[in-house]
């Protein structure tokens, strides 16, 4: 059977068969080329700061959070873990039936280095099952406040990395909404939003905003990016966080500046350190 182009040697063709990206006659449709190549490139990120943590950590964990059906992980621990023979994926997911199918998989697989957890974030953070130090976060097309959850984990985990890329942020949008009317008396700066579309795409914009401002303050380098071309996806923005120690020192004030100028101040425990 010849495999399409984009599959690496050596990667596992049932993986990709079980996880409905390749076909059964081992043909890739549009669909699933655009989806390997996000988690392609989320790889590529990676993969570099993998080689920084084996050099002071042995046994690295990577934490997929909101996992899902866990394309990435499985992914990840295929190209990058499996030929390592060390590290270890753990999935977090809160639908037992995705835990269950991931375990299945893996199983499968003879993936012995994959864990998967039906955890809420409260509980994951708490339960005896996790480290109480993991090396990644990472967190792909998390819904909504599924990103911040991810972030709060890692900052509880101490993780030296967080790779975020968020997806469907209406939590901002709402506040935003219902508080419109108050702000267009208060500033012009409202108008920004004013449009319900505008509305939509600003709230997006300003939440990862917030959120590096909270990565920062906690002592993470931040870097953001795009994930893909935007023709692949719309949801492509990708923020990488190197933990330094080194808090940036206006963060906090800032972030609590920009809360209280758009009457978001409501939010102010979901962005705290």
């Amino acid at each position: 059977m010849t495999l399409p182009p984009e599959i690496k040697p050596h990667q596992s063709v049932p993986l990709l068969k079980a996880l409905h990206i390749l076909t059964r006659d081992g043909k890739l449709n549009q669909d699933s080329r655009r989806k390997l190549k996000q988690v392609y490139h989320l790889v590529n990120f990676i993969a570099p700061l993998l080689n920084t943590v084996l050099k002071i950590e042995e046994n690295p964990t990577l934490v997929d959070h909101g996992a899902g059906k866990s394309y990435l992980g499985f992914i990840l621990y295929d190209l990058l873990l499996k030929p390592l023979s060390q590290g270890r994926v753990i999935g977090i997911e809160t639908r037992g039936e995705l835990v269950a199918q991931s375990i299945a998989l893996a199983q499968a697989c003879e993936f012995e280095r994959m864990q998967f957890e039906h955890l809420s974030v409260a509980a994951s953070m708490e339960s005896p099952l996790i480290p109480d130090r993991v090396d990644f976060v990472t967190a792909l097309h998390a819904c909504n406040t599924a990103t911040d959850d991810a972030i709060q984990f890692g900052l509880k985990k101490q993780a030296r990395y967080m790779v975020l890329v968020p997806c469907c942020q209406a939590e901002v949008a709402e506040v935003l909404r219902k508080n419109k009317a108050k702000s267009l008396s208060q500033t012009p700066l409202s108008e920004i939003w004013r449009h319900p579309i505008h509305t939509r795409e600003f709230g997006s914009q300003i939440t990862n905003v917030l959120r590096c401002l909270q990565l920062e303050a906690a002592g993470y380098r931040v870097t953001v990016t795009e994930l893909v071309g935007w023709e692949h996806s719309m949801k492509n923005e990708l923020i990488v966080a190197e933990y330094t120690g080194q808090k940036r020192k206006n963060a906090q004030d800032r972030l609590a500046a920009i809360l209280a100028e758009l009457n978001l101040s409501e939010l102010q425990t979901r962005f705290q350190v």
